[in-house]
């Protein structure tokens, strides 16, 4: 019988999209369990806490046995490493996100040879979602119903109308 395999998914998450969503759950099929690893992101300015973002990516995921959420600070390869993981999945959407996910890859492996990164696309369907875009269209009226799940939609609302 193979060996388990935690993955970590690192990201801010501010808000999770549904293209999150649909990575973080063809992840949870092909690994054994996959920790949602959600940034305390200091280096920006989000417009949900962290507790906000945590408690919206485990109600998405609460269904799925195999996901956990945790919150990380520093370098997402300590994270990995003290969670014992052997691979790190990262979203990739274009060009341009491979170009710096390929860098970031490399140098998660010089820091930690022992986790593999896998790169996924989302579904096409969700090739052109994220959480900028989620929060600048919101932030102008936009209707965003169709880029987030239900849960996380009427949060972003509640942020937006309050």
């Amino acid at each position: 019988m193979p060996q388990p395999v935690i993955a970590v998914f690192p990201g801010t998450f501010d808000p999770i999209t549904l293209g999150h969503q649909d990575l973080i759950r063809r992840s949870s099929r092909m690994f054994s369990t996959v920790i949602v690893a959600v940034a305390v992101a200091h280096h920006k300015k989000t417009m949900f806490s962290l507790e906000e973002r945590l408690e919206m990516v485990r109600e998405v995921f609460q269904p799925l046995d195999n996901v956990q959420v945790e919150s990380f600070t520093g370098l997402v390869r300590d994270f990995a490493v003290a969670h014992g993981a052997r691979a790190m999945v990262r979203g990739v959407r274009s060009v341009t996100d491979f170009d710096y996910e390929a860098q970031l890859a490399g140098m998660n492996k010089a820091l930690a040879p022992e986790v593999e990164t896998v790169f996924m696309t989302p579904d096409s369907r969700f090739q052109f979602i994220s959480s900028t875009l989620v929060r600048e269209i919101g932030t102008l009226k936009g209707d965003v119903n169709a880029f987030v799940a239900p849960v996380v939609h009427a949060r972003l609302m509640g942020k937006l109308n309050p």
